[in-house]
């Protein structure tokens, strides 16, 4: 029967080393598991525009100003004694108001568009696919394919502002407005003694360009935005395998002793864990961390208790320096009771105590 459990047992490794890639060479009576190191990033702000710059106009408009001037609307000349001189009239023109121009601005047109960023690359990550047939092992974790499966990059899509047109000037002539005025000239002379006539003058109104209309340009600038961008540095992956004591394999108990209704480490707790979990996990291994609860309370609040127990656990391990990648924890609530302290069963408070547990074993890491 010995011979026959010892063949089996060689057959199964010879299976496991074939499918895991297990250690060469290993020495009986020792138990192995492969420790993973992690991918390493670094944050990396980029600049990214999502609105350009473009110009504003300003525009201001024609100044005027309304002046007088005296006009000669009859000139100096003669009159005879005997025969007047013969008049004649010509109409004379002048601007009222001069041409001029007058400013339109046409806007900056833009268009709404999108732009997507990488915001992690591309990588890959190792997954244990489905179990191996006939596999007379027990444990989950054995006769394993494991697979190395891509990881897509991420990416981000921004709103962006392009600039279609940028803002102009049409410029529309304004015609100025002419008047005339009429004023008498002589045609003929007279023919017998000349008398001398006095000119004659008229005050007009006229509105003269001040200044023409004119624009100013003022530069709007450009609106950025910054975004965090993960960089792979060093790519982790599965590292060589290492002996671990065969008794790490199995669920070893932390004796925490909880506050009721708690999951706040006190100091008492925290030594524990320096002592007992920590010098494993700084050797490079991965563990998975259980927490227990009594059947006391609901279900759910059970649950929810050993969930944040054993957060509580990872999370402090965190705080001393252990990459969050070797820490698996999980909360079972009051499912794994050691003893008859079910729903209606009276227990002592030392029954109950034995299933308030808090448990952690090494395993395999993916």
């Amino acid at each position: 029967m010995k011979k026959f459990f010892f063949s089996l047992v060689l057959s199964f490794c010879g299976v496991l080393l074939y499918g895991q890639d297990l250690p060469t060479n290993p020495e009986p009576g020792k138990c192995y598991v492969r420790c993973k190191t992690p991918d390493v990033y670094k944050k990396e702000a980029i600049r990214v525009q999502v609105a350009p710059s473009y110009k504003k106009i300003v525009t201001y408009p024609a100044q005027y100003k309304t002046i007088e001037e005296k006009v000669l609307i009859k000139e100096a000349g003669e009159k005879l004694m005997v025969v007047p001189a013969v008049w004649g009239t010509q109409e004379v023109t002048y601007y009222e108001k001069e041409d001029g121009t007058k400013l339109e601005v046409q806007k900056a047109v833009f268009t709404q568009e999108s732009e997507t960023v990488e915001t992690r690359a591309a990588s890959a990550k190792w997954e244990m696919a489905e179990k191996m047939p006939n596999c007379e092992s027990t444990n989950p974790d054995d006769c394993r394919y494991w697979c190395y499966k891509p990881v897509p990059a991420e990416f981000r899509t921004l709103p962006v502002e392009r600039l279609q047109s940028d803002a102009k000037v049409i410029k529309i002539p304004l015609p100025g407005v002419r008047k005339s005025y009429k004023r008498r000239v002589m045609v003929q002379r007279p023919t017998t003694t000349i008398v001398q006539t006095p000119p004659e003058y008229k005050t007009i109104k006229k509105t003269v360009l001040v200044s023409d209309a004119r624009a100013e340009e003022v530069v709007v600038p450009a609106v950025y935005r910054n975004v965090t961008k993960d960089i792979l540095v060093e790519k982790g992956g599965l590292s060589s395998w290492k002996a671990v004591d065969c008794t790490l394999i199995d669920n070893n108990p932390l004796p925490i002793n909880w506050d009721f209704a708690s999951a706040v480490l006190n100091d008492g707790a925290k030594r524990i864990i320096d002592a007992r979990l920590l010098p494993i996990l700084k050797t490079g291994f991965a563990v998975f961390i259980e927490s227990h609860t009594d059947m006391r309370g609901t279900k759910r609040d059970n649950q929810d208790l050993s969930d944040r127990r054993a957060k509580a656990v990872v999370d402090y391990l965190i705080t001393k320096g252990i990459n969050p990648s070797q820490l698996y924890a999980k909360g079972f609530g009051e499912t794994r009771l050691l003893n008859k302290c079910k729903d209606g069963v009276a227990c002592s408070e030392a029954e109950h105590a034995v299933n308030r547990r808090t448990t952690f074993r090494v395993v395999n890491q993916r």
